[in-house]
């Protein structure tokens, strides 16, 4: 298993803990929860049971389903002579019983994945599951639960941070996370794969890190032939996933898909009241639901931009998949099976990329500040837009600004060799400088900041930059 290994600790020290345990397993889907709960404990599940996706069955019968899929599972580990059951609570009655037969002291281990998918409209699979754990399960001190789920926001609202029966009762979180650069790599060499580390950067672009998509990756092809292969082909494997991925984890895909479109078309994202205008909709509760689900899963973020009060709070899409798929795949007809073969090197490619390259350093703030030294050093990251009124204003890719009174302004460039900063640039930059400072305080310093892919090619004006961070250092 490749990277984990903070997990992994912590779930082989949860189960020689030698108490009852409730583990919550969080991330979005496709990051490899499942994966990870399997390679620990493959040998050793007392009980293990997978939640039916909403796909998968009519709505109108969804609890009936759930109990009888729920029903078979409890067959398979051993139950006997038992009717199917007609709620909730009978089915976790159930599995007392059978926990109960195959108690013989040492650890029982129960895995229930995609826990929200069993919590079907007005199904009391809440109620069920609290007098499992709370009139039962809480007091056996060999048994490890643990329960997985894609839908975050309801993990944290239904399960977590549960204010009724629940309340307190989860006794450990995991929140899996993408793979990083350096992790993507490391799995790559595990397959046999040879790419560099500027097509290992893309292939970020492209999936962001989700170790189910990179797993799809071919040895014998390059990056382009693979990115065909995963998108552009016949029957190729990642070509209905962005509609498959909001459908199994958000009870509302509609207004979701919505939302992300439209925060797709704009690099720096939209206000609240900017967004709702932008697809149609009231600044009511619903949408702040569908936020705060796209924050939870990853797959937006909420920032304040530099110089801004807070009712001007942004929401920016961050998902490199979703980035990725809706300026190439979503409104394409017909594909071309050879597409990104062909434009690799296309202006709407090279456009892309550097969007893309931006979004990969917001994704990757603790590898830059540890290449800058400043790991520990409390900071607060935002892109910067100053509009000045008859002119074209201003735009800074990406601001560091950090508690010991430096402001890090970062250019952001993937290029495909050194980069090189002409005379033109230098004034630009030198501009960038003197507009900054008048928004920041007398004692900051400015701290011109090149990020990008190879490095940067010294002359008479490579000494703009104070500090340079490369590929190497992002794959930290």
């Amino acid at each position: 298993m490749i990277g984990r290994e903070k997990e992994k600790k912590e779930l082989e020290q949860l189960y020689n803990s030698g108490r009852a345990e409730l583990v919550a397993v969080c991330g979005r889907r496709r990051v490899g929860k499942t994966f990870l709960i399997n390679e620990m404990f493959s040998n050793k599940f007392t009980f293990k049971h997978t939640g039916l996706s909403p796909e998968e069955h009519k709505k109108e019968n969804a609890l009936r389903t759930q109990l009888g899929h729920f029903h078979d599972s409890l067959k398979e580990y051993g139950l006997k002579n038992s009717e199917r059951p007609e709620s909730w609570l009978e089915a976790f009655s159930l599995l007392r019983a059978l926990l109960s037969e195959k108690d013989n002291g040492t650890r029982q281990v129960v895995f229930i994945d995609e826990l929200p998918w069993l919590d079907t409209k007005r199904s009391g699979f809440i109620t069920g599951f609290e007098a499992f754990w709370n009139g039962w399960g809480s007091a056996r001190h060999n048994l490890m639960v643990i329960v997985c789920g894609s839908s975050t926001l309801w993990m944290q609202n239904k399960l977590i941070n549960n204010h009724g029966g629940l309340y307190g009762r989860i006794t450990y979180e995991i929140y899996l996370t993408p793979f990083n650069l350096g992790e993507i790599e490391l799995f790559f060499k595990d397959r046999g794969i040879e790419l560099s580390q500027y097509d290992i950067a893309q292939s970020y672009m492209i999936l962001g890190g989700i170790p189910y998509y990179i797993g799809y990756f071919k040895r014998h092809l390059s990056l382009a032939q693979n990115i065909d292969e995963l998108f552009f082909k016949p029957h190729a494997k990642l070509k209905d996933e962005y509609t498959r991925l909001f459908r199994s984890v958000f009870s509302n895909p509609e207004q979701i898909m919505l939302i992300v479109d439209a925060l797709g078309k704009r690099r720096m994202g939209y206000t609240r009241s900017e967004l709702a205008a932008k697809i149609k909709t009231s600044e009511n509760g619903k949408l702040t639901d569908s936020l705060n689900a796209l924050i939870a899963g990853d797959f937006i973020m909420k920032y304040v931009p530099f110089g801004m009060s807070r009712n001007k709070t942004h929401y920016k899409l961050i998902d490199p998949f979703c980035i990725f798929y809706l300026h190439f795949v979503k409104e394409q007809d017909i594909l071309n099976e050879d597409f990104w073969e062909e434009n690799v090197n296309s202006q709407p490619v090279v456009s892309w990329r550097g969007i893309a390259f931006e979004n990969l350093c917001f994704n990757h703030i603790r590898q830059i500040k540890d290449a800058l030294k400043i790991g520990n050093v409390a900071s607060h990251q935002s892109a910067w837009v100053k509009r000045d009124e008859g002119k074209d204003g201003t735009q800074i890719d990406l601001l560091i600004d950090r508690k010991d009174n430096i402001v890090n302004m970062c250019e952001i460039k993937f290029y495909g060799g050194d980069y090189s900063v002409d005379k033109g640039y230098y004034r630009t930059l030198m501009n960038r400088k003197e507009l900054l400072s008048h928004e920041v305080s007398k004692k900051t310093a400015i701290h011109n900041t090149l990020i990008t892919t190879f490095g940067l090619m010294q002359n008479e004006y490579s000494g703009i930059f104070t500090d340079v961070i490369t590929l190497d250092e992002l794959f930290e």
